[in-house]
């Protein structure tokens, strides 16, 4: 059910940006807005997991770098039937935590530093477990997907800005 709630929402937000090719640039608009949202919508799908994580400065971590998160996280992937997704940590004092990633195969799950010293292990299982049910129902690939469209949009939207007072400087 998700797949199919994925791909509505990226075929409207891809005939939402259209409209608004069409409206800018006429035909040629809507070529060039589906060529963008097309493109960005294939690259968001094989890396966005990678951008997201990047973004916020987390760090892959191991059994020797953080032994109980990863093992937090291995304990209850395995228990939920799941592949053991890739352990990352922020460096960010707010407790926190998030997954990302395609499909439960290209999965990771990220935690900050600041709710490994608030929580204690319980209470990090219970965190953690969270963010394993979005990856084993698949929510990671719509919030992935929504995320990349936001991006789009205000990448779209700064555009338009330098574009709009390029153009007022010309005239």
């Amino acid at each position: 059910m998700n797949y199919l709630r994925t791909a509505i929402l990226l075929a409207g937000l891809t005939a939402l940006f259209m409209t608004v090719g069409y409206l800018i640039g006429g035909g040629a608009g809507v070529v060039i807005a589906f060529v963008i949202a097309a493109g960005t919508n294939l690259f968001s799908y094989w890396n966005a997991d990678r951008l997201v994580l990047s973004m916020h400065g987390a760090q892959e971590v191991d059994e020797r770098s953080a032994p109980e998160l990863v093992a937090i996280v291995r304990e209850l992937a395995q228990r939920a039937g799941l592949p053991a997704p890739r352990v990352y940590l922020m460096d960010s004092p707010q407790p926190n935590a998030f997954a990302t990633g395609r499909n439960p195969q290209h999965a990771a799950v990220c935690a900050t530093t600041g709710l490994l010293n608030t929580l204690n292990r319980e209470e990090i299982a219970g965190v953690i477990g969270h963010e394993l049910s979005h990856v084993r129902n698949h929510d990671t690939l719509t919030m992935t997907i929504t995320a990349n469209d936001c991006r789009r949009y205000f990448h779209a939207r700064a555009v338009r800005h330098v574009l709009w007072r390029l153009w007022r400087e010309a005239r």
